[in-house]
């Protein structure tokens, strides 16, 4: 058993600062097959789009998400979620005022080397 006494915080890609709290995955716990952060983003921010070679799932507490795909655009508001595939392009942004919360799991653990940012 490994007990995880706090989340490590993890510097953010986009246009303003966002929270990721990594309970689980490859920083805080040295975990490779999946990882669980919450995120806390605020209004506007944007972060750019990515190939990730994971699946994510995320779950939205408060708020509201955006998530741009190649086949056009959706909002996962409160209580909603969705799953991306590994392999599909996507953005994720929170552009209404109050910005958003939420749970990101990644599986295999999300990783800078396995994300695929744009440039």
């Amino acid at each position: 058993m490994i007990k995880i006494e706090k989340p490590a915080i993890i510097e953010a890609a986009g246009n303003k600062p966002k929270l990721i709290e990594e309970f689980i995955g490859r920083v805080n716990s040295g975990t490779d097959d999946l990882s669980i952060a919450r995120m806390t983003s605020p209004a506007g921010w944007v972060e750019p789009g990515q190939t990730p070679e994971f699946t994510e799932y995320t779950i939205v507490f408060k708020g509201m998400l955006r998530v741009a795909t190649k086949d056009g655009t959706t909002d996962i508001c409160e209580g909603e979620s969705v799953i991306v595939p590994p392999g599909e392009w996507v953005q994720y942004s929170t552009p209404e005022p109050g910005g958003a919360e939420y749970m990101a799991v990644c599986l295999p653990a999300f990783s800078p080397e396995n994300v695929h940012r744009d440039e």
